[in-house]
């Protein structure tokens, strides 16, 4: 069924046509014909998405919309908004993984009846897996009033509403009591409409379903989920998922586990699965805490426990004793409850001052523990040496509560400029005879400019250290990078617990040796750049050649453009854009997806969209194989038809790309598609590609130049100011 209430933006537009915002703006302009807006302002006015799609098609800009596309562009128009949207379609997913004959008996026949027949389907799954029951019902999980006896009999869907094809009062997902608790005042509640209220809704489930066996069901909502999260980053602070798999190896293998701040569920994700396990989650968004626990339901067969609220104020699990906390607390938080929570038990190592937020989480965490229970905790830098911490930091330090302090590269996770820390820490059984902690320093595993730490060296070092002092209580020295530090040490005024400030520095052996080596390398590296220094150029009036455009040539399938962004399964490295701009190698990291990656081959044409400089590379066998990252095109050429060196040579041309790109206030947009380049025969292109192909060398000599310099200037600096190389 088409949705023919479903609207899209002009940047949704642009994303069905493979095209930018600016070719949107010109199609609206230069054709009476376009769709004109049925909602959104004046400034971001919104369109029908079946009239968009008509006229598309009817001007050969698009043979049919993609499946994906069509159920975002659903979800993304959901009268009641995309993230109720996403639950409604994840419950519907979770039901397709779980009971997969109970959704072939819905969905058969009308939206009407799939609408009259969905909710007591739901329930099958919903109460379960999360104790979610329908308001009104009588059913409350973990109360000891049994569920409908067709909830557990995989593939029944003749419950009393189901048989008559009744409509029932409209749905509310609890978040459950348990045996141990009475249910708290923060429930999660989620409105499922039922009856003639579903029927907006059904188009978007039966794509989701259709997209589902297509990809599968955790796939489907991983995609959906993906977008919601990209298309508002500023709404949402993700945990990078290699910082995520860190967290949970530090913490070990756990059968009861709680995210007090759980955002979209990142570091409950990484878990391993055990048989019997138990992940509590509880976030202040109600969305987040309803898509965290559809996500770790789709992901595993964990019991989930989810809740709504402020863990600090409301806490929704004050009985739980968790094997292991996972936290990303807020940040810098001074409305935390400073003053209605002053004399809370949980702050058994000292009140926190209003401005030691991250301090409150430490201690929430220690107190859902059980007695050796692990946490580990994001922590901004400041909290490790903020004097108004100094007193919660040494009783920490004193009862041996706090084990660890790890220093992260810079770029680790949001706010990417700062070098976050790691707390493990460890609710004591008893008091430490001779306590040490572990402080620790990835930093200089930082990846250049976007790139992303090298999270295989940070693993590494940062795991192997944790793990040799938590079995032997302490570790043998490692310059610059680790160091198990007597307590008594660090008890001094200010307490302060940075690392770098408790390391010694990393040995400097055979530093002029190192630098003879440089110097002589930069020294033959600058009789390579004058050998490659292109002879004089002569004058020449200019060409005038018939021109063509790239996206003309992707239309006549004389080359196949792609764009970047997505992670996939495999962990090759990401090609990136500042790699792209700055001639280096693959250094980047993506979250793994279930869309398929873009993998660069030898001779395909990279260009970067963002930042306004004329700067493109060509795939060679060192970069082949790389994942094309976010904010890349990649061209892959027919050989027949185009030399991969003169495209590439042609699309670096300063008026070139001052056509093809558009300008914002902060940022410069290159539409590729508009790029240029002249209609000429293959023997022709290969002789400028021959020349493009030299001055290319000659770049990447002048940037290694560049590198050497810099290396030896540094080192000079740093030898001649720790002695290991004499002024004379």
């Amino acid at each position: 069924m088409q949705d023919n209430a479903t609207e899209v933006t002009a940047a949704g537009i642009a994303r069905l046509a493979g095209v930018g915002r600016a070719a949107v703006s010109n199609w609206r302009r230069r054709h009476a014909d376009f769709p004109k807006p049925v909602g959104g302002t004046e400034t971001s006015p919104s369109f029908a998405l079946a009239e968009v799609e008509a006229w598309l098609r009817h001007q050969g800009k698009l043979a049919e919309v993609p499946l994906r596309e069509r159920v975002w562009q659903q979800l993304a128009g959901h009268p009641e908004g995309p993230a109720a949207a996403l639950a409604h379609a994840g419950c519907v997913l979770l039901l397709i993984h779980d009971r997969p004959t109970v959704w072939l008996e819905v969905s058969a026949g009308s939206d009407e009846r799939l609408a009259a027949l969905l909710p007591a389907a739901l329930e099958q799954v919903t109460v379960p897996r999360f104790g979610w029951v329908q308001a009104g019902r009588g059913v409350h999980a973990g109360m000891g009033v049994e569920p409908p006896s067709t909830v557990n009999r995989p593939g029944a869907v003749n419950t009393p509403e189901v048989a008559s094809g009744g409509s029932a009062a409209p749905h509310t997902l609890h978040a459950p009591a348990t045996s141990a608790a009475p249910a708290t005042p923060a429930a999660l509640s989620v409105p499922l409409p039922t009856g003639p209220q579903l029927l907006p809704s059904t188009p978007l489930l039966r794509g989701a379903a259709e997209l589902a066996a297509e990809l599968g069901a955790r796939q489907a909502f991983e995609f959906l989920l993906g977008r919601h999260l990209d298309a508002n980053p500023r709404q949402f602070t993700t945990t990078p998922t290699e910082l995520a798999r860190l967290m949970a190896d530090l913490a070990g293998p756990a059968r009861t586990v709680l995210d007090p701040a759980c955002g979209t569920g990142a570091l409950l994700r990484a878990l391993d699965a055990r048989p019997g396990q138990e992940l509590h989650a509880q976030d202040r968004a109600p969305e987040l805490a309803v898509l965290t626990a559809l996500r770790l339901a789709l992901h595993g067969w964990a019991t989930v426990r989810a809740a709504v609220g402020d863990s600090l104020r409301a806490d929704a699990f004050p009985w739980l004793r968790a094997d292991t906390v996972l936290c990303h607390p807020p940040f810098n938080e001074r409305n935390w409850g400073h003053d209605e929570l002053a004399y809370d038990p949980r702050w058994e190592y000292g009140f926190p001052a209003r401005a030691e937020s991250e301090l409150a989480w430490v201690q929430h965490a220690l107190a859902r523990l059980r007695d050796g229970g692990t946490a580990v905790l994001l922590m901004p830098p400041a909290t490790a040496s903020r004097r108004s911490g100094r007193r919660i930091r040494a009783d920490l330090l004193r009862r041996g509560a706090l084990r660890a302090v790890v220093a992260l590269p810079v770029g680790a996770a949001p706010p990417y400029n700062i070098p976050l820390h790691l707390w493990v820490l460890r609710r004591p059984e008893k008091a430490p005879g001779q306590p040490e902690v572990l402080l620790a320093d990835a930093g200089q595993f930082a990846g250049e400019g976007r790139g992303g730490p090298d999270w295989q060296a940070v693993r590494d070092i940062v795991l192997d250290a944790w793990w040799a002092h938590d079995r032997d209580g302490t570790l043998p020295e490692r310059p610059g990078l680790a160091r198990s530090v007597p307590v008594i040490e660090l008890l001094d005024d200010d307490v302060d617990l940075a690392p770098a400030r408790h390391l010694p520095p990393p040995a400097a052996a055979d530093g002029a040796e190192q630098l003879a080596a440089v110097r002589e390398c930069l020294a033959e590296t600058l009789r390579l750049t004058t050998d490659l220094t292109p002879s004089p150029a002569t004058t020449a009036r200019p060409a005038r050649w018939p021109l063509t455009t790239v996206g003309e040539l992707a239309r006549g399938s004389a080359l196949v453009m792609r764009t970047g962004g997505n992670g996939g399964h495999a962990r090759a490295a990401v090609l990136t854009d500042h790699d792209v701009l700055a001639g280096t190698g693959p250094s980047g990291t993506l979250p793994e997806t279930d869309e398929e990656a873009v993998l660069t081959e030898a001779g395909d044409v990279v260009v970067p969209v963002l930042g306004g400089g004329s700067v493109v590379r060509v795939v060679d066998g060192t970069t082949a194989g790389a994942v094309l990252g976010r904010n890349l095109v990649l061209l892959h050429p027919d050989p027949a038809a185009l030399d991969p060196w003169f495209l590439a040579g042609f699309l670096r041309g300063t008026a070139n790309n001052r056509q093809a790109s558009s300008y914002a206030s902060t940022a410069t947009r290159l539409d590729v598609r508009r790029l240029q380049l002249p209609r000429l025969p293959l023997d022709e292109q290969r002789r400028y590609g021959t020349r493009f192909r030299a001055l290319d060398e000659f770049e990447r000599a002048l940037r290694h130049a560049g590198r050497l310099g810099d290396q030896f200037v540094r080192g000079m600096y740093d030898g001649l100011t720790d002695g290991t190389v004499p002024p004379g």
